[in-house]
């Protein structure tokens, strides 16, 4: 049983507010909190670096949380990387490739700057890149990621989840059709992982990268990424904790996961990490996609009915509902419903300007539910942004 008000104790500050922006980052429940504590109060030590019970501690709860991600992910721990976020993981696989003058790139519109600006720079190596723009949902066309391959494509990135329109992706089918090409596929699961159900091994994606701040309930500083062929990558950074030796001449650097995580890591956060993947599991994947799902559905529903008021996305979304109000900038009404209603969303362009350009604004209000929303929360928000958009009228 999904129980709403037990859930919520975890998270103290929706004491004080209606938190409605899980899609930047989640709140984090005391249990998480609890973890990193219990690191800094009765284990501190350095990942990896000592023989002393604190170092053997501290590297030993660091590895339960990889396998803790891991196992959540259906894949090997030995393949999972742990990072500062998706932005750093993507990264790491833009620069750990080495491409070549002619190699091409296929991604779309709708991605989150992460997923895209790592794929322009390297326009200065000689990289092309198409973009393939999605529906007037938020909805990507796998046929037209086939159409877009090319003799030189060698990679493939597409995001899980829009963070503008909360439309689903098929990734199964677009990893499917990228490797029937014989390339490589990348997915941005940062809105996905913890929302909905991801079976990141049965997928079968070459690289699967996201951030453990927002539906894995981690702390801010904690990412991941699976590589399902570490060979394919060389490390982005060096230095200590990634060799096996060293000499004056030269190094020996350790296998995968270790030679892609070069100096002191983020041993709390990721130790938190590995809590919130507890957390969510307890609660159920599902049952998280069921009532979220609710939540955002009922939401979208209601908006579309207030007069001066677009909604944009699918019907069928997950977790996110943007929208506008004629006449109204974003950040303004987003203002408003904080310092009248205490209510939290999100406004302007969400690090996705191309997305929101392909609908033709400058920007939306953006609400994104959680676990811990409960459907009072959003009919305070109905009324809130009804009363708004009374003004305009």
């Amino acid at each position: 049983m999904y129980d709403i008000l037990e859930i919520r104790k975890d998270f103290p500050v929706l004491d004080d507010v209606i938190y409605l922006d899980s899609a930047a980052t989640t709140q984090t429940p005391v249990q998480v909190v609890s973890a990193v504590n219990n690191y800094f109060y009765k284990y501190a030590g350095n990942y990896g670096r000592g023989a002393h019970r604190l170092a053997r501690e501290t590297t030993n709860h660091y590895e339960d949380s990889r396998e803790n991600v891991a196992r959540f992910m259906n894949v090997d721990p030995s393949k999972t990387i742990m990072t500062k976020n998706a932005t750093e993981s993507i990264n790491m696989v833009a620069l750990g490739i080495n491409w070549n003058l002619g190699d091409h790139i296929v991604t779309t519109s709708l991605e989150h700057h992460t997923d895209l600006l790592p794929w322009m720079r390297l326009k200065e190596k000689g990289v092309d890149m198409t973009v393939v723009p999605p529906d007037e949902n938020g909805i990507i066309n796998p046929d037209e990621i086939a159409s877009s391959i090319t003799d030189g494509t060698r990679l493939v990135a597409v995001t899980h989840v829009s963070n503008v329109f909360g439309s689903v992706q098929d990734i199964g089918e677009i990893t499917r059709i990228t490797h029937k090409a014989g390339v490589m596929v990348l997915i941005d699961g940062a809105q996905s992982l913890g929302h909905i159900p991801v079976d990141v091994g049965s997928i079968g994606c070459d690289f699967f990268a996201a951030s453990g701040h927002k539906g894995l309930l981690g702390p801010q500083g904690t990412g991941l990424l699976y590589v399902r062929e570490p060979e394919i990558m060389e490390p982005s950074y060096f230095g200590g904790g990634m060799v096996h030796s060293v000499t004056t001449t030269g190094f020996e650097l350790e296998p995968c996961p270790t030679k892609f995580e070069s100096g002191t890591p983020n041993m709390p956060g990721v130790i938190g990490l590995g809590r919130g993947v507890e957390y969510v599991q307890n609660v159920g994947v599902a049952n998280i996609e069921k009532h979220e799902k609710s939540l955002v559905k009922n939401t979208a529903s209601r908006l579309a009915e207030i007069p001066y008021v677009e909604v944009y996305g699918p019907d069928d979304r997950c977790g996110v509902v943007s929208f506008n109000i004629t006449g109204l900038n974003s950040h303004d009404v987003a203002m408003i419903l904080d310092e009248t209603s205490s209510v939290c969303v999100r406004s302007g362009y969400h690090c996705a300007m191309p997305a929101l350009q392909s609908i033709g604004v400058e920007g939306t209000v953006r609400a994104s539910v959680g676990l811990y929303n409960t459907q009072e929360e959003i009919d305070t928000f109905i009324d809130a942004v009804s009363q708004i958009t009374s003004l305009v009228g």
